[in-house]
C-alpha cells in the first residue's frame, strides 16, 4: 500500500489548496476532515485522479502516513486546535510531527510545544501567508519549533513555498512560538498597510473628488514605482471593477464596516505587553473597531459638524503628498513591526534573522513589497540595527518625503478627513527623533499624586519631592 509523505487535517479552502500544492510538487498526501462528506466531495472533485489518499477515521489517517509521521492541521485557531491534538496524539509515536498551519496565538503554540515534546511528539507552529491563492500556488511559510522537527518537514515546505528568483519564501524562524509570532507581526503590518492605503483612497476621494477610475490609474502608476506591492496592485484592480447590478464602482456599493480575525489585535496586545511602541498598527486595529460602529456613525454624521471637504490647492501636488505620506508611513509601520520582533527575540530567546524574515515576505504573502529587499540590506549592513528608521536608505527616504508627509496630514486635519494611521506614523517618527519628550512632567505628576518617585538628569537613583510643601 502506498504511504503518504504528509497528512493534512482540515479541508476548508486553505487546506484543500495546500493539499493540491503539495501533490503538484510530487508529494503524496493523506487527507482527513471532521465531516466525511467534505472529504468525499474533495476526493471526487478537486482531488480526483491525484496522489491523494482519503481517510474517514483518525486511525486510518495515521496509518496512511510514512514514519516519522507528519500531520498538518488547518483548522480554526483556539480550542479547535487543542481538540484535534487530543484526537491525534493517542495514535502518534515518538518522533512524529504535528504542524499547526493556522493563525494560532503564539502563546498557545509555546504551550503546545512544551506539552507535546514532553511526550516525544514534535510540534511546529507554522505561519502561512498568501490566502487561498498563495496556499495553492506557493505561500510564504514561517515555521517555528525545534530545529530537529523543522528538518523533518523542510523538504516539503521548501518545495511548496513561493519562489522569488529561485529562493524559497520559507526559512526556519526559531524555537516554539517563533513562527506564529512572526506571522502575527506580519498580519499586524498588514493591518497598518491596508489602513494607510484606505486613508490615501479617502483623501483622494473626499479632498480631490477623484473617481474610482481616476484612482485606479493613480494606484496603477504608484505600483510601477517605489510603492510597488501586492496590496497596491490589488487596490488598483479593485478600483477598476464595476458592480453589475448598479453600474457603480464596485467598492462604492460595499458597506464600510471592516471585519477582522484578531491577529492585528494580538499584535497590538503583544506590543503593549512588551512595551514596544507600535501606534500605527494599533490605530489600524482601532480604525476597524470604529468602522464597526456603522449605525452610530450614520446618526452622528447628521449631528456633528466639521469643515468642508474640498481642497483648494494644487491637486497634483496633493496626490504626490499622499504618495509620500503613504510611503513614509509604510516605513514606520515596518519599523514598528521589526522592533516588536526584536523585543520578542530578547524575551523568548529566539534567534530571529530579520533579513531572512524580510526575504520570505517578498513572495506569496499579503505584505510582499519591493522595498523588503532594502530591509534585508539594512540588517546585513547593521545586524544590531535598533530601528529601521536609522538605516541609511530609509533615513534618506524619510528626509525626501517628510515635507509632503506633513502636508498630507495637515490637509486631512484641515478638511476633517480622518487619517489616523498617517497621523500616528508621523507622530511616531517625531517622537522617536526627539531627544526630550514631556514624560518628565508626567513623572512629576505621578510623584505628586502617588509618590511613585522619579529619576533626575544629573544624578542616578530614585527621588521624591514633597510637592505640596510650602
Amino acid at each position: 500500500m502506498t504511504k503518504a509523505d504528509i497528512g493534512l487535517w482540515g479541508l476548508a479552502v486553505m487546506g484543500q489548496n495546500l493539499v493540491l500544492n503539495m501533490e503538484s510538487r510530487g508529494f503524496t498526501v493523506a487527507v482527513y476532515n471532521r465531516t466525511a462528506k467534505k472529504t468525499r466531495q474533495f476526493i471526487t472533485e478537486r482531488a480526483r485522479h491525484k496522489n491523494i489518499i482519503a481517510a474517514y477515521e483518525v486511525k486510518d489517517f495515521i496509518k496512511a502516513l510514512t514514519i516519522p509521521r507528519k500531520v498538518m492541521i488547518m483548522v480554526k485557531a483556539g480550542a479547535a486546535v487543542d481538540q484535534v491534538i487530543e484526537q491525534l496524539t493517542p495514535h502518534l509515536q515518538k518522533g512524529d510531527v504535528i504542524i499547526d498551519g493556522g493563525n494560532s496565538y503564539y502563546q498557545d503554540t509555546i504551550r503546545r510545544c512544551h506539552t507535546l515534546e514532553a511526550k516525544g511528539v514534535y510540534y511546529i507552529g507554522t505561519g502561512v501567508s498568501g490566502g487561498e491563492q498563495g496556499a495553492l500556488k506557493g505561500p510564504s511559510i514561517m515555521p517555528g519549533g525545534s530545529r530537529e522537527a523543522y528538518n523533518l518537514v523542510e523538504p516539503i515546505f521548501i518545495k511548496i513555498s513561493a519562489q522569488v528568483r529561485g529562493q524559497p519564501c520559507c526559512t526556519y524562524m526559531g524555537e516554539n512560538g517563533a513562527g506564529h509570532f512572526v506571522k502575527m507581526v506580519h498580519n499586524g503590518i498588514e493591518y497598518g498597510d491596508m489602513q494607510l492605503i484606505g486613508e490615501a483612497y479617502l483623501l483622494m476621494k473626499n479632498a480631490l473628488g477623484k473617481t474610482c477610475a481616476q484612482m485606479h490609474k493613480v494606484f496603477s502608476d504608484w505600483n510601477r514605482g517605489e510603492l510597488n506591492s501586492y496590496l497596491i496592485e490589488i487596490t488598483a484592480d479593485i478600483l477598476s471593477k464595476t458592480d453589475s447590478q448598479t453600474g457603480q464602482a464596485m467598492v462604492e456599493v460595499i458597506l464600510d464596516k471592516a471585519g477582522q480575525k484578531g491577529t492585528g489585535m494580538w499584535t497590538s496586545r503583544a506590543a503593549l505587553e512588551m512595551g514596544v511602541p507600535a501606534p500605527t498598527i494599533v490605530e489600524a486595529v482601532l480604525a476597524r473597531f470604529l468602522s464597526a460602529l456603522k449605525n452610530e456613525r450614520a446618526a452622528a454624521s447628521k449631528e456633528l459638524s466639521g469643515p468642508r471637504q474640498t481642497y483648494s490647492g494644487d491637486k497634483k501636488q496633493l496626490i504626490q503628498a499622499i504618495h509620500d505620506a503613504l510611503y513614509a508611513s509604510k516605513i514606520c509601520t515596518y519599523a514598528q513591526g521589526f522592533t516588536l520582533l526584536a523585543q520578542a527575540a530578547r524575551e523568548y530567546r529566539w534567534n530571529l534573522n530579520y533579513g531572512n524574515i524580510a526575504m520570505i515576505w517578498r513572495g506569496g504573502c499579503i505584505i510582499r513589497a519591493h522595498f523588503l529587499e532594502r530591509i534585508k540590506e539594512a540588517y546585513e549592513q547593521q545586524p544590531a540595527l535598533t530601528n529601521l528608521l536609522l538605516a541609511p536608505y530609509f533615513k534618506t527616504i524619510i528626509e525626501k518625503t517628510q515635507a509632503n508627509w506633513r502636508r498630507a496630514v495637515m490637509a486631512a486635519a484641515e478638511l476633517g478627513i480622518p487619517a489616523p494611521a498617517f497621523s500616528s506614523a508621523l507622530n511616531y517618527y517625531d517622537s522617536y527623533r526627539r531627544e526630550r519628550l514631556p514624560a518628565n512632567l508626567l513623572q512629576a505628576q505621578r510623584d505628586y499624586f502617588g509618590a511613585h518617585t522619579y529619576e533626575r538628569i544629573d544624578q542616578p537613583g530614585g527621588f521624591h519631592t514633597d510637592w505640596q510643601a510650602r
